[in-house]
């Protein structure tokens, strides 16, 4: 768990990271950029900077001012602290927005330059943060267990595995619906009001309190273990019980988390085309093209493949593991008896070879398929409606482009 713990935080630290470069570098071609108003450039610098002093903030109120007397509290406390995250984030962000942006400027728009008031700008930073709260207590509801939802689920149990796959599955579509709008109307009223310059801003709203949200997602691993160290050691029974309520509520609000990323994936995964199509200096994008058409299905494909590529490292990765542990019962005298010692150090090779080789297909799939689509077929409509030849090997390329 702490393995996975980790690289969840990793995960969001790159995300977040990756985000604010892109925002930087989206910067110059705005009006305060070519003005070399060097404050305003570094505005999403600014909402991050806020946001991890409104985290550090926030944690005071779970450690000094709410105190939790009995199990029924812990989820709600937590619930807490995305609520007051996300209030104390709004009035910071409002600050920042009024003394580090001009009073208006304007904003690269496709080949235009699009009128923009701080204000504005503000709003689209803080419906992406309100959106990702909404998300986050959506989350919540369709995973915790003090909710209708799972708890059909697990009444669905009572008949059998096929009736809870069947709920199961139901609940995780229709769990995705309000999520879906809330991302919706962030795009539609940040792209409003500030282009794709304010997808890109609301993308790091939705971000600024993933502190908070890395913090509740770390409570479920860090009481599940305690909980095990608890019961290993031979302690009371009592403890344990108190683990696994902490751990409970711990798995329910680390999926607030999640969803917080995955939505902000939404926004930036926009952004990031928009960037992209500005800087290849794409004026329109025609799902009718071949081309086109064809990279969206194998855009949509490329996930399930990367996903099959893992699940198949994984499960390799498990058969080597289980066949090591099956020698070493068989061939070790007395380790089942609990007599003698197990060989740690094959099994962790193992995970630790797997790790690291099987990772290296799907990895290479993620960092080698834009470049092969970008050498092929480069950008527009090139490669099958101007000729015949790759972009890469055609000395006219820049002119088709």
């Amino acid at each position: 768990m702490s393995g996975i713990l980790l690289g969840w935080g990793l995960i969001c630290l790159a995300h977040m990271l990756n985000h604010l470069v892109r925002l930087l570098l989206l910067a110059p071609s705005q009006s305060f950029g070519i003005n070399h108003d060097f404050t305003a450039m570094c505005y999403p610098l600014l909402i991050s900077s806020v946001g991890i002093l409104v985290c550090l903030i926030t944690t005071l109120f779970a450690t000094d001012f709410f105190e939790i007397k009995s199990v029924k509290e812990i989820e709600p406390a937590l619930k807490k602290q995305l609520i007051i995250s996300t209030v104390l984030m709004t009035v910071g962000i409002a600050i920042v927005s009024w003394i580090a942006l001009p009073s208006s400027f304007t904003i690269f728009n496709f080949g235009t330059q699009k009128v923009v008031k701080n204000w504005q700008l503000f709003l689209c930073v803080a419906v992406g943060l309100w959106a990702g709260l909404i998300i986050g207590f959506v989350t919540e509801y369709y995973t915790s267990n003090a909710y209708s939802p799972v708890q059909d689920v697990a009444d669905s149990c009572r008949t059998g595995a096929a009736t809870n796959v069947i709920f199961g599955l139901a609940l995780g579509y229709k769990s995705v619906i309000i999520p879906i709008f809330a991302i919706a109307i962030s795009i539609f009223v940040s792209f409003s009001f500030a282009a794709m310059y304010g997808v890109a801003v609301a993308a790091l709203g939705m971000l600024s309190t993933i502190a908070t949200g890395l913090a509740i997602d770390a409570y479920g691993p860090i009481s599940d273990n305690a909980g095990g160290i608890a019961e290993m050691a031979g302690m009371s029974h009592r403890i344990r019980e108190r683990t696994d309520a902490l751990d409970a509520a711990g798995n329910t609000t680390a999926a607030i988390g999640k969803g917080f990323a995955i939505g902000s994936a939404a926004l930036v995964s926009l952004a990031l085309f928009g960037a992209f199509v500005s800087r290849a200096a794409i004026s329109t994008v025609d799902v009718l093209t071949p081309k086109v058409f064809i990279g969206l299905i194998v855009g949509a494909m490329l996930p399930y493949w990367f996903s099959a590529m893992t699940m198949k490292s994984v499960g390799s990765a498990a058969l080597k593991m289980v066949e090591e542990v099956r020698r070493q019962f068989n061939t070790i005298p007395g380790l089942l008896e609990g007599t003698a010692k197990p060989d740690y150090a094959t099994c962790v090779k193992i995970s630790t070879d797997a790790s690291i080789k099987e990772m290296i297909p799907p990895g290479a799939l993620v960092m080698l398929t834009p470049l092969i689509i970008g050498t092929f077929f480069g950008v527009g409509d090139t490669f099958w409606s101007s000729c015949w030849f790759p972009c890469f090997w055609c000395p006219d390329s820049n002119i088709c482009i």
